[in-house]
C-alpha cells in the first residue's frame, strides 16, 4: 500500500490552554480531494495552518511526499509543494488580475534578486514565461478579457476564482481550499467548483477543501472528515458520514442539516 501524499497524525493544538485541536488526524491520496467540514469554531482552518506550518503543533506530527513538515518554514512549504487559499479574499483590489495572479508564480522563479533587480537576461524570460502561463489560466477560469482590469471591479466569486489561479500558477502537487465558495450565489459556486475539478483533473492535483457548504463539499469530494470541538468525530465516504447520528447533531447544534 502506497503511502498519501499528506499525512498528519495525532495533531495537537493548544492556545491559551485551550485545545484548538486534539489528536487530529487525516491524510490524503495522491490526485484525492478530502473534504474538512464542521461547526464554526471546530477546527478546520487551524489543520491547514498546521500544514503550512504557520501554527506550530504541541504533538503529532505533519508528513509531505513522505517529508516531515515540523521543521520546515512556512515559505518552504510553498516551495515543497502545497498552495492554498484563504477564507477571505487575500488579494490587491487595486492591483490587476494578472497581477494578483502572478504573485503565486514567486515561489517557482528561478532568476535571482540581482537579476530580477537589473532586469537581466534570465530574469526577463521567467517573466514572459510565466505571464503566458497566467493569462492561458485565467482564460480557462473565463477571465482572459479582464486580466488587466483592477482586481476590484470584479464580481465577488470572479475574486475568488482569482485567488485559485494564484495559487495554481505555483504549481503545487498539493491544494489546500479554505472555504472557496464562501459569499458566492449558487451560480458561482457551481462555476467554482467546475473550474476546480477541471484543474484538479488535468494537472493530478490532491486537495484538501474546508468549506460550510455540505452540497458543494459532497460533489467534490472523495472522503470527508468532520471535526467538531477539535476532534475528528467521522471520517469516510461522503453519503455515508453524512449519515452519521454524531455528525448531523453537530451541525445541527449550528442551526444547519448536512442536506443543505
Amino acid at each position: 500500500m502506497t503511502s498519501p501524499l499528506l499525512d498528519v497524525s495525532g495533531v495537537t493544538l493548544t492556545f491559551g490552554g485551550f485545545k484548538v485541536l486534539d489528536d487530529v488526524s487525516l491524510s490524503v491520496g495522491t490526485g484525492e480531494c478530502v473534504g474538512l467540514i464542521g461547526p464554526n469554531g471546530a477546527g478546520k482552518s487551524s489543520v491547514l495552518n498546521c500544514v503550512t506550518r504557520n501554527y506550530r503543533n504541541e504533538l503529532g506530527s505533519v508528513t509531505f511526499a513522505d517529508r516531515s513538515l515540523d521543521d520546515v518554514r512556512p515559505h518552504d512549504v510553498v516551495r515543497g509543494g502545497i498552495a492554498r487559499t484563504f477564507q477571505n479574499v487575500e488579494l490587491s483590489p487595486t492591483h490587476t488580475v494578472l497581477r494578483n495572479t502572478l504573485v503565486g508564480a514567486h515561489s517557482r522563479m528561478r532568476a535571482s534578486f540581482v537579476e530580477g533587480l537589473f532586469g537581466l537576461t534570465r530574469s526577463r524570460r521567467d517573466e514572459v514565461r510565466v505571464e503566458a502561463e497566467a493569462r492561458e489560466l485565467l482564460a480557462r477560469f473565463g477571465l482572459g478579457a479582464r486580466v488587466d482590469r483592477p482586481l476590484g471591479e470584479l464580481p465577488y466569486g470572479s475574486r475568488k476564482l482569482v485567488e485559485i489561479a494564484r495559487a495554481l500558477l505555483g504549481r503545487p502537487r498539493m491544494l489546500l481550499l479554505d472555504e472557496p465558495v464562501a459569499g458566492t450565489s449558487s451560480d458561482e459556486r457551481a462555476e467554482i467548483g467546475a473550474h476546480i475539478r477541471e484543474l484538479a483533473k488535468d494537472q493530478g492535483l490532491s486537495m484538501v477543501l474546508v468549506e460550510h457548504d455540505v452540497k458543494f463539499v459532497r460533489s467534490m469530494a472523495d472522503r470527508i472528515v468532520v471535526l467538531d470541538f477539535g476532534r475528528v468525530i467521522a471520517s469516510g465516504q461522503p453519503d455515508e458520514v453524512l449519515r452519521q447520528p454524531t455528525v448531523i447533531s453537530a451541525y445541527l447544534g449550528e442551526g444547519s442539516t448536512t442536506d443543505q
